[in-house]
């Protein structure tokens, strides 16, 4: 086991530990708790400590004429995001159905670095990614279901 693999498992047991559904995915973990998946990825900071990455897959896509407006509106949301942020993310087409014509998927994302692995750390993790994806969501469903909305 290389050290990346031994410090995603650490972080995996400690959020299980604390409450959080964990499993492995291919090259990170998928924590889950209530309806929300994040995904995490962990590596290495050459400064020391670890770097964990969140992605939050909000199953929110955008046609590529739809790109000028939504990137207006991903910039005013991004201002007042503390935990995350949102991103676009470019579709395989070989994920696309046949009359799709989506250009971008829609993630939250985030990045901590951590000093180590001790409880206080992994604590601090464990809120990060609590804040993380609430603050997302909230932003999201505030957009959509809001005065304007958004044009996804």
């Amino acid at each position: 086991m290389t050290g990346q693999q031994a410090e995603l498992q650490q972080i995996m047991t400690a959020l299980s530990e604390r409450g959080l559904t964990v499993e492995a995915v291919e090259d990170g973990a998928l924590v889950q708790d209530g309806e929300s998946r994040v995904a995490l990825f962990v590596e290495a900071d050459h400064r020391g400590g670890v770097i964990v990455r969140l992605h939050l897959d909000l199953d929110l896509y955008v046609e590529e004429d739809s790109l000028p407006e939504i990137l207006m509106g991903m910039n005013l949301l991004n201002q007042g995001m503390d935990y995350g942020a949102l991103s676009l993310d470019p579709v395989d087409p070989d994920d696309l159905e046949e009359d799709q014509e989506v250009a971008f998927a829609v993630l939250g994302r985030s990045v901590l670095w951590l000093r180590d692995l001790n409880a206080g750390e992994l604590d601090r993790l464990r809120e990060h990614l609590r804040r993380f994806e609430g603050e997302v969501t909230e932003a999201v469903e505030r957009t959509l279901h809001g005065s304007k909305g958004l044009s996804a």
